[in-house]
C-alpha cells in the first residue's frame, strides 16, 4: 500500500484544514465530522491501531480528519491490532459503470444483447437458429428467447464460469470444446477443427443439434451459451466496444491535468451530426459515456482558460449533435 498511496498526514502532521476540509461547504463539514466520529468508535471497538491511505480528493479530507481527531490519536497510542484503511471516493464508482473492463466475454454477452424482460442481469438469446423457422428478423417473437441462467446444466454452468475468468480468445476454444464434446456424446456427425474459432464454426457445429430433439433437450442450456457467444461476435457493437476498451487503456496512460485540454480537442472532430456519422462512428450516447469516464478517472482539476475554451467547443459539438438527431434515444430525451 504504501508504494502505491501517499500516506496521510500522522498526529504530529498538517491538520485537516491544510488538506482541504475548509474548501469543504459548510454542510458538509458536519457530516464529515459526524462520519469521523463513528469510524472512531468502530475502530475503537476493533481494538485498532490504523494507517490510513486515501484515493479520491473527498476520502483524503475524511481521512486527514480522522489523523488529526483527538480521541482517534488517544485510541492509537493504546489499540494493539494495526490495520491499513483505504478510503475511496464514490465518483470512481462512476468510472466502473462506463468502462469497458478488459478482454471479457462475459462483460460483452451482458453489454451487447438485449436485456431479458423483467430482468437486469440476464439477456435474451435468439433461439430462432435451433428451429426450422426461417426468418432474417431479429426481433421475431415467435420463439422464446433463450437466456445466460442455466443452474440444472453443469456444462452450461462450467462454460458461463470460462466467460467470466478467461480471456476472450480462450472462452470462445471453450464453446467450441463444449460443443465438441457435447456432439460427441450424442452421436453427432462432427468434424473437429482446429484454429481460430469463427462465429461462422460455432454456428455450423450448432446446426447438427436442430433436427436432433433428444439431443437438442439434453444439451439446451449450453447451446443458449453458445449462441449468445455467436450473436455477441456478430453484433456491431462489438467492434465499437473494443475501440472504447482501447481508448480507456491510452487514455489512463497519458491523462492527467495538463493533457486533459488535448484528450478534449482529440474527442472533438469524432463528434459527428447524424448525417455524417456512419455505423463505425460513435453516438451521442457514447461521447456521454466517454466523458463520464474521462472526469471519473481524470480526479480533481484546475480550470484555466485552455480548460475552459476545450470544454466550450465540446459542448458546442455534443449540443449541435443532440439537436441534429431525428429520433433522439430515452436517455437523450431524459437528457434534453
Amino acid at each position: 500500500l504504501a508504494a502505491l498511496l501517499p500516506p496521510l498526514p500522522g498526529p504530529g502532521g498538517p491538520g485537516p484544514a491544510e488538506v482541504g476540509l475548509s474548501a469543504v461547504p459548510a454542510e458538509l463539514r458536519a457530516a464529515v465530522r459526524a462520519l469521523v466520529g463513528d469510524l472512531d468508535a468502530l475502530f475503537a471497538a476493533l481494538g485498532l491501531r490504523e494507517e490510513s491511505f486515501a484515493v479520491g480528493a473527498l476520502s483524503r479530507v475524511v481521512a486527514a480528519e480522522l489523523a488529526s481527531y483527538i480521541p482517534a490519536r488517544n485510541r492509537r497510542r493504546t489499540a494493539t491490532n494495526k490495520a491499513s484503511v483505504i478510503f475511496v471516493d464514490r465518483t470512481l464508482d462512476l468510472a466502473g459503470a462506463v468502462g469497458h473492463h478488459g478482454d471479457n466475454l462475459a462483460e460483452k454477452i451482458l453489454s451487447v444483447l438485449p436485456k431479458l424482460p423483467g430482468h437486469k442481469t440476464d439477456v435474451m438469446v435468439n433461439m430462432v437458429e435451433l428451429t426450422a423457422l426461417q426468418t432474417t428478423d431479429e426481433t421475431c417473437s415467435i420463439i422464446a428467447p433463450g437466456c445466460l441462467a442455466q443452474p440444472n446444466d453443469p456444462a452450461a454452468k462450467a462454460l458461463w464460469e470460462s466467460f467470466v475468468n478467461l480471456k476472450q480468445k480462450e472462452a470462445v476454444m471453450e464453446a467450441r470444446r463444449h460443443l465438441v464434446e457435447a456432439a460427441s456424446r450424442e452421436n453427432l456427425p462432427i468434424k473437429m477443427s482446429m484454429g481460430e474459432v469463427t462465429p461462422e464454426q460455432l454456428s455450423s457445429y450448432i446446426q447438427l443439434f436442430r433436427n436432433n430433439l433428444k439431443a437438442l433437450e439434453n444439451h439446451c442450456g449450453l447451446l443458449q451459451l453458445v449462441l449468445a457467444t455467436v450473436q455477441t461476435l456478430k453484433h456491431p457493437e462489438t467492434s465499437k466496444w473494443d475501440n472504447f476498451l482501447a481508448f480507456e487503456r491510452l487514455l489512463l496512460q497519458t491523462i492527467g491535468a495538463s493533457e486533459m485540454p488535448g484528450v478534449l480537442k482529440q474527442l472533438l472532430p469524432m463528434i459527428k451530426s447524424y448525417n455524417r456519422r456512419t455505423k463505425d462512428d460513435y453516438t451521442c450516447e457514447d461521447f456521454l459515456v466517454l466523458l463520464v469516464y474521462i472526469y471519473s478517472v481524470v480526479g480533481e482539476i484546475e480550470s484555466g482558460k485552455e480548460l475552459d475554451a476545450a470544454e466550450e467547443e465540446v459542448k458546442q459539438a455534443l449540443i449541435k449533435a443532440i439537436c441534429d438527431e431525428p429520433e433522439p434515444s430515452p436517455l437523450l430525451q431524459k437528457i434534453t
